[in-house]
């Protein structure tokens, strides 16, 4: 973390000081960019920001060395027999929609695939373009993004239980006085599904004030180390929540009026959580039932509580049903939609409700209607499971994948088996890259096109608007120019969809448009949707009816460091956020009845007696900055954690090289020997791997290994109801190396 000094804002010393904010992850901390002769030189944390006060991460202190990195890809680049080759924009562009076009006509839109990665979420004009583009190529065309490997299973949750997927309740860091955090360690990730700057601090604000904050992790995480920690062994959450709920309705302790009031199903809920007593549950999770009855009595008689779970309760086998159990335990305990507990925020549109009857109609209907080519999962927010991605290129037949387009992402060493995807990247007829840097996935790209970082672009965090835990906006433009000939990826896109007007109906239309608007001197870009966007929600101008109002000029003009639209989130907004037309929740679901039963079959393979978890570090995002010096000074090496009892019985010694093997691969790495991991569980970092195929030097010399080595992309393996990858609770076993 780091502190600002006082500076004044403007010019100093002949460099300019220009306010902005960090898009790595989702704080969105404010940052001032020092900027010398139109270079970024240094970025340091923003004081005046409302939010963040001067706090950044290490991450967002290093990223100038990102920007200005000597391994950045910043001309388009061709692959040849011999490597790369630096080609024109024209060349490059000519190629690609030349061979795409021969594709889509020989073979359709079926043939196309595309996956954007998790920095994508980060630039609102990238998931627009993208998912214009796939669209408008044809309603077949395959979509993938990272959010099978991280956010699916809550989003699947929502579309369930309130009826669209876009209804996400948060907790309400700011007034609750009991947070129960599963599966998440915020200190580190700094949030997720969650923006909060200085989360870390409004934590302890709720322990300042009399409450408390209970982590339950297989690991005492540097989150659960600060607070109160409850070990569990892993992907066993469900288990411990359907408990919680038994203990909720046996002891008289659910709010069961209020749950009558707002949701369909109770009786039924009530019968399917009767047989997971503390003491039935205690086997799988190794939560004793004392510690179960206590914290549901906890929950229901505090008056502002919450349960929190992001990534640890969505990637295992049963993520659906552990997020729509989180959200029905916060129903049931009395703590939805109101004050201090799990809460819904909002764009405040107008007319906000039939926007989510809309939006969740349409997105159920694609659940229903479209299946996977392989594995047949239905469509989860109009997108495929990315674990699957490999069989859909290598396996012949109608909707074969052919060409393939990667966009702020590295699949290689985010998906389950990466050797699969490698090896089918190969076999395209055309695949192309969007990014900076020649990476594990893109060196066997046809073509990488280079993109701009987040500070050669002007932003809006339009993603992260429903998840802030006080309701904020800010924009920005950009700081710099951009690096070379880098180009934000809507650019690429727009002219892509330009050379292939004649292919697709959709793209002729919007070409047409944009001629005709140009001729009245009007260009359509991304920040006329997004000014709109901030125009009409909440503290907008409404196109003028409200004086002083926000529009993207005012904040970014007026509001450098953003500005706060209300000190807490609205609660008693649930009819709203509600997308079935009745304005009421859905508990019953026959899907939910069958993960219940399937949960209750599952058995652990007596030859592989660990689990693996995945953990996050405080230098690591993912697997895209192990390339910047800053971050990787000291002895930064991939490293996993496993139980000090566990290595003793194995003759492991701390530091020692390890080899993990599951039923689908294995890797070898050091570990560290710790007493803060529950028995039985190796904890392994994700996002290394890096060897050598890429540009990236530093990242290379860093080396690791790629844990999703460890994980499966077999159909069967697969969550059924949303698609995610199965990446936590993985059975392994450990040997000595």
């Amino acid at each position: 973390m780091a502190e600002a000094s006082a500076q004044s804002p403007g010019t100093t010393n002949g460099a300019e000081q220009k306010k902005t904010f960090c898009r790595i992850c989702e704080p969105l901390c404010g940052m001032v960019a020092t900027v010398e002769d139109g270079r970024l030189v240094a970025l340091r944390p923003d004081k005046d920001h409302p939010l963040s006060a001067g706090f950044a991460c290490q991450k967002g202190i290093a990223f100038t060395e990102v920007i200005n990195d000597p391994d950045r890809v910043t001309t388009p680049l061709r692959r040849t027999a011999a490597g790369f080759e630096p080609v024109t924009w024209d060349e490059a562009m000519s190629d690609i929609a030349a061979r795409l076009s021969s594709i889509l006509r020989n073979h359709g839109s079926d043939a196309l695939g595309w996956y954007f990665g998790n920095p994508g979420a980060f630039s609102y004009s990238h998931v627009l373009s993208v998912l214009a583009f796939v669209k408008g190529v044809g309603r077949r065309a395959h979509l993938f993004t990272a959010s099978s490997q991280d956010t699916n299973s809550r989003l699947m949750a929502s579309q369930l239980l309130y009826g669209t997927p876009t209804s996400v309740p948060i907790p309400d860091l700011n007034r609750t006085d009991l947070l129960v955090v599963i599966g998440a360690n915020p200190v580190v990730s700094h949030g997720s599904f969650l923006t909060a700057p200085r989360i870390r601090d409004r934590m302890h604000d709720i322990v300042k004030r009399g409450g408390r904050v209970l982590v339950i992790d297989p690991r005492r995480t540097e989150t659960a180390a600060q607070f109160e920690w409850c070990g569990v062994v892993p992907d066993t959450d469900a288990y411990l929540l359907l408990s919680l709920l038994q203990v909720l309705f046996a002891e008289g302790l659910a709010d069961e009026a209020a749950v009558a009031a707002h949701a369909d199903g109770l009786d039924w809920l009530r019968a399917q959580v009767a047989p997971f007593t503390p003491e039935a549950t205690e086997a799988h999770t190794g939560v004793d039932p004392d510690v179960v009855r206590g914290l549901a009595r906890d929950l229901a008689t505090t008056p502002r509580a919450a349960v929190y779970g992001r990534l640890g309760t969505c990637v295992g086998r049963h993520g659906t049903l552990t997020s729509y159990l989180i959200d029905v335990v916060n129903l049931a305990a009395g703590n939805l939609d109101v004050p201090g507990g799990s809460v819904f925020n909002s764009l405040g549109l107008p007319g906000e409700h039939w926007v989510n009857v809309a939006v969740g109609a349409l997105l159920r209907r694609t659940y229903r209607r479209r299946r996977s080519r392989i594995g047949g999962f239905r469509s989860t927010i109009g997108s495929e499971p990315a674990a699957l991605m490999a069989k859909e290129i290598l396996t012949p037949g109608r909707r074969q994948i052919r060409a393939l387009f990667v966009s702020a992402g590295n699949p290689v060493l985010s998906v389950p088996n990466g050797d699969e995807l490698e090896s089918a990247l190969d076999s395209l007829e055309l695949s192309v890259a969007l990014d900076f840097y020649v990476t594990e996935t893109t060196s066997h790209c046809d073509y990488i096109l280079p993109v701009t970082t987040m500070y050669e672009r002007e932003d809006f965090p339009l993603t992260f608007q429903p998840f802030q835990a006080t309701p904020f906006r800010q924009a920005t433009e950009a700081v710099v120019a951009p690096v070379g000939q880098a180009r934000p990826e809507w650019q690429i896109v727009g002219e892509l969809m330009r050379r292939l007007s004649g292919r697709s109906p959709v793209f002729s239309v919007l070409s047409g448009a944009n001629r005709l608007l140009g001729r009245v001197g009007v260009h359509f870009t991304p920040r006329m949707l997004a000014d709109g966007i901030i125009r009409m929600c909440a503290g907008g101008d409404r196109f003028g009816l409200r004086r002083r109002g926000l529009t993207f000029d005012r904040l970014t003009g007026e509001h450098p460091h953003g500005t706060v639209i209300d000190p807490h989130v609205p609660t008693g907004v649930l009819r709203d956020a509600i997308g079935y037309r009745q304005r009421r929740i859905r508990l019953r679901h026959d899907d939910i009845a069958d993960e219940i039963k399937t949960l209750s079959r599952r058995e652990h393979p007596a030859d592989y007696p660990l689990r693996m978890v995945g953990m996050r570090e405080t230098r690591s995002e993912n697997s895209w900055m192990h390339n910047a010096p800053l971050l990787m000074r000291g002895e930064c090496i991939h490293k996993g954690l496993m139980n000090a009892d566990d290595a003793a019985e194995l003759d492991i010694s701390d530091g020692g090289q390890v080899r993990v093997s599951s039923p689908y691969g294995q890797i070898t790495v050091p570990v560290g020997v710790t007493k803060d991991i529950v028995p039985g569980v190796i904890a392994l970092p994700h996002g290394w791997g890096h060897k050598g195929t890429g540009g990236w030097r530093v990242a290379n010399r860093a080396g690791g290994a790629n844990v999703n080595q460890l994980t499966s992309s077999d159909p069967a393996d697969v969550e059924g109801l949303s698609g995610m990858a199965w990446l936590t609770g993985v059975p392994v076993r450990v040997d000595k190396a």
